[in-house]
């Protein structure tokens, strides 16, 4: 299949560009390879990428794919690391429209703040953002926070593999569009919301925010994953607490994973808790973690918030390759980081057209760039690392913390490894700070953070 425009399919490629504007549709390959090309892995082409600008033109835009039998691929930020969010290659029988959901990143907040409605291009760092004046936070406080992850895009793939208490992103509650048997689009509204009868009707008034408080029912239907913390206290189960494509979890848009268009969803929101604390756990035996997660997930009376694993060989990989991200998001501050990701893939684009440049420039220009500053890890952590095989980030909050305190300083007394507090808030450095809590004066030794906010390692998922 090629993607270059044919005669048969200007007629179509004319109707987009009336309906979002000339400026929002992008045809030229090299423009559109940023958005055909995954975050990790994963490229092909595609007739157009199309930039909605209301839910309304997001209905429209559908509804002419549909009727020009053209594969539909919604995209938001393209931070999915399972190729997902682009084409896979170029052997599909029609051609390929990306549509881009990176206008529509409006978000309005139901009954103080307790629950949400995210758009299509909503991130979770503007959600964070939003709702921490309130003492609240959203259901992901994730790595991928920091490179514009979208709300929508979690929901569609139950994200959150290191949350322990909430488990994977899910609501019942969504508003979507789906092709019905008869080859039409029909636009559903399970949000829990009265927003009219016909299409027009629900996004025009989505569109303009016109949302009462009288319109939000409260029928029983969940928000968040209720039954997880049921699930994951279950140690001895046949089953993991949780697993890719898991048939509880799927619930319309919750789990989509691209089958359906999601317009908006509706999310609980949490507390934030004010006192939050990391132990950073070691040990040369496997064993060890998995006694230590049997006991704290069926025992203790406070789950985690959350857990991260991270084997030395993974730390040693972290160290070498992630220390120019680690210092950008540190001097820069994470509300920088989407918009340096949007200018390394337009960046990256135009030089691949230049035989000069081996692939993947920019990541290697800025590795090479990071090794010219001093260590950012602390002493202590390399000893650490140098000392155990294993490691493991646990994040508790409120009375957890003494309780965690207690049972770790007792258990590592008969088993093989150790563990260290961690901080934020002092100059030592290299511990995740979603994982740390901010404390006044010096940190303990071991590590510590300062402003970088988000850590990704390998997930530390509670299954039997």
């Amino acid at each position: 299949m090629s993607s270059a425009p044919t005669d048969t399919h200007k007629t179509f490629l004319a109707d987009l560009a009336r309906l979002v504007g000339p400026s929002h549709l992008l045809t030229d390959p090299a423009k559109t390879q940023r958005y055909r090309k995954g975050f990790r892995s994963g490229q092909g082409e595609a007739l157009a990428v199309v930039f909605p600008g209301t839910l309304l033109e997001l209905w429209r835009v559908l509804n002419a794919c549909v009727d020009a039998d053209k594969i539909i691929l919604m995209q938001a930020a393209n931070t999915g690391l399972t190729e997902g969010s682009t084409p896979n290659g170029n052997d599909y029988d029609r051609e390929i429209v990306i549509i881009s959901t990176l206008r529509l990143d409006k978000l309005h907040l139901l009954d103080k703040g307790e629950q949400v409605l995210a758009w299509p291009g909503t991130t979770l760092y503007s959600l964070e953002k939003a709702l921490k004046p309130l003492g609240r936070e959203p259901h992901s406080v994730i790595g991928s926070s920091c490179i514009g992850a979208s709300v929508i895009g979690g929901i569609c793939n139950n994200s959150g593999g290191s949350l322990v208490q909430r488990g994977p992103a899910y609501t019942e509650m969504s508003l979507f569009a789906q092709i019905d048997a008869d080859g039409k689009l029909k636009l559903v509204n399970h949000l829990g919301i009265d927003l009219g009868s016909t299409p027009e009707q629900i996004l025009s008034r989505l569109d303009d925010e016109r949302i009462s408080d009288s319109d939000v029912l409260h029928d029983g239907r969940h928000a968040h994953d209720h039954d997880y913390v049921t699930r994951v206290r279950d140690v001895d189960a046949d089953t993991p607490a949780r697993y890719n494509a898991d048939p509880d979890r799927l619930f319309e848009s919750s789990g989509c994973a691209g089958k359906l268009a999601v317009f908006a969803v509706r999310l609980d929101t949490f507390p934030a808790e004010k006192r939050q604390q990391v132990f950073y756990i070691g040990t040369n035996q496997p064993q060890v973690l998995t006694e230590i997660r049997r006991h704290i997930l069926a025992e203790f009376q406070h789950l985690p918030v959350a857990g991260e694993y991270m084997h030395r060989d993974i730390y040693d990989i972290a160290e070498k390759y992630g220390k120019d991200t680690f210092l950008m998001i540190d001097k820069l501050g994470t509300d920088k980081m989407p918009f340096f990701f949007t200018m390394k893939g337009r960046t990256d684009a135009m030089l691949e057209k230049v035989s000069l440049f081996k692939p993947h420039f920019t990541d290697r220009f800025m590795q090479k760039l990071g090794h010219v500053f001093p260590a950012h890890l602390p002493e202590r952590m390399k000893t650490w690392r140098d000392k155990y095989e294993h490691h493991l980030l646990l994040k508790m909050a409120g009375d957890g913390i003494e309780e965690a305190q207690r049972w770790l300083t007792e258990y590592f007394q008969q088993a093989e490894g150790g563990f260290l507090r961690l901080y934020a808030g002092g100059r030592q450095q290299g511990v995740p700070p979603s994982l740390c809590r901010r404390r006044r004066g010096n940190p303990l030794s071991g590590g510590a953070c300062r402003r970088s906010r988000r850590y990704s390692g390998a997930g530390y998922r509670p299954a039997p």
